[in-house]
């Protein structure tokens, strides 16, 4: 059963982000257009998040920033030390809006759902968790936490928190899956992908990131005839760039024509790179951008004759493989979990994550023009009738009817889905 839509015109929100917020990167692009889109719906939203980051503008949205703390460094991807200390000013900073504000609902992201865990029997506030990914899961993959204890009590933290929440939010089918895996099937169960496309309405950039962006390089130059491959992304381990390197480096053997072009990433990650593509040979063939403003990416990526997504595992679907099937640019993309989310043989050329496949996959995309733009164009119709922003609309405006419900209201539809799988 789904719930009556709400007459309520407006809401009062608590969104709490502990990320680096803005900065172009998965989760804070998510908490971007969550906010967004609330603040259309008719929500006053009181955003909480870390000093770094850079200023957005969204009507309806007030951002609220614990101290940046700029001499510990940046945030990086994933769980780490800094988070943890920043989370403690994060939760300290909550109590203190919680308890000069009344709001209806408090929206959380990733870990700010064990601070709000143990907020909500004080203040009894209505929770929507936005669950990015599976906490103790994290730490594993990070290789944050080795013990088995700390694992353990993350997993028992996790339970709670998805048995405690007034609604769920997860984006993609994998994770829907997992949270019904461990407190079965629920009407306050919602899947929303991370699928808007559109440009980021920022105010003026603050802190270490003008640095980033006043010193990056010139626009690369290629041949007339060049078939440009083109890698928008964050440079981490599991992403697959030495993958590509040694796939590109079997590409342009064959295909002369071909040349890649790399945007973003940290200096370091740059460089160690770099450091690769000379030793497989590739000189001027292999264009290295670093971090770049996101406009200029997505120019960078409509130059392409193709894109590629060669991450190496994974199950959760990254947010640029919506604006990739959007973009009219045709894809190869390793066959993962991942990305087989979305993407099928009839969109993408999909291929095994390993340097001979993803070199056949590019050098098949290359060489047959008509492939490629057969499967762009049904890219973008899947785009168009399952993952655009009407849609994206759609999926938050019932969430926000769910959690206006009363309690009575949402037992009851609990106990119709319950009798109907019964």
């Amino acid at each position: 059963m789904q719930p009556q839509a709400s007459k309520r015109s407006r809401w009062r929100a608590l969104v709490v982000a502990p990320q680096p917020f803005f900065s172009f990167r998965g989760t804070p692009i998510s908490v971007y257009h969550r906010t967004q889109v609330l603040a259309e719906l008719g929500a006053e939203i009181d955003l909480l998040t870390y000093g770094q980051g850079l200023d957005i503008d969204v009507p309806g949205v007030r951002t609220i920033r614990i101290p940046r703390f700029a001499f510990l460094g940046d945030v990086k991807v994933g769980p780490s030390m800094l988070k943890f200390f920043l989370d403690i000013f994060l939760f300290f900073w909550m109590i203190g809006l919680l308890v000069r504000n009344r709001y209806d609902f408090v929206y959380v992201h990733e870990e700010a759902i064990i601070l709000a865990l143990f907020l909500k029997p004080i203040f009894r506030f209505d929770l929507i968790y936005d669950m990015h990914s599976s906490l103790p899961n994290q730490l594993i993959n990070f290789k944050v936490a080795d013990s088995r204890l700390m694992v353990g009590i993350f997993r028992i933290l996790e339970k709670a928190s998805l048995r405690r929440s007034d609604a769920i939010v997860t984006v993609c089918p994998h994770l829907l899956g997992y949270i019904e895996d461990r407190v079965g099937k629920c009407p306050s169960h919602f899947l929303i992908e991370n699928s808007i496309t559109e440009k980021i309405a920022l105010a003026k950039p603050n802190g270490s990131h003008d640095e980033t962006l006043a010193n990056r390089p010139s626009d690369p130059e290629f041949p007339d005839d060049a078939l440009v491959i083109v890698y928008a992304g964050t440079l981490e381990t599991y992403q697959g760039i030495d993958l590509l390197l040694n796939s590109f480096a079997k590409v342009r053997g064959a295909v002369t024509q071909a040349r890649l072009l790399i945007v973003g990433g940290t200096p370091s990650q740059v460089e160690k790179y770099k450091a690769l593509g000379n030793r497989l040979e590739l000189g001027q063939t292999c264009t290295f951008m670093g971090t770049v403003p996101h406009e200029m990416a997505r120019s960078y990526c409509r130059m392409a004759a193709v894109q590629v997504a060669p991450r190496l595992s994974g199950a959760d679907t990254p947010l640029k493989i919506y604006e990739q099937i959007a973009n009219g640019i045709p894809i190869v993309a390793t066959r993962i979990n991942s990305h087989t989310h979305i993407l099928n043989e009839d969109v993408a050329f999909l291929v095994s994550p390993n340097p001979d496949a993803l070199a056949q996959g590019l050098i098949a995309a290359l060489t047959d023009p008509e492939a490629r733009k057969a499967l762009a164009v049904r890219a973008q119709e899947l785009y168009r009738t399952k993952y655009s922003r009407n849609i994206y609309v759609e999926k938050m405006r019932k969430l926000l009817d769910w959690i206006s419900l009363d309690v009575r209201d949402r037992r009851h539809c609990q106990l119709q889905l319950t009798e109907a799988s019964g």
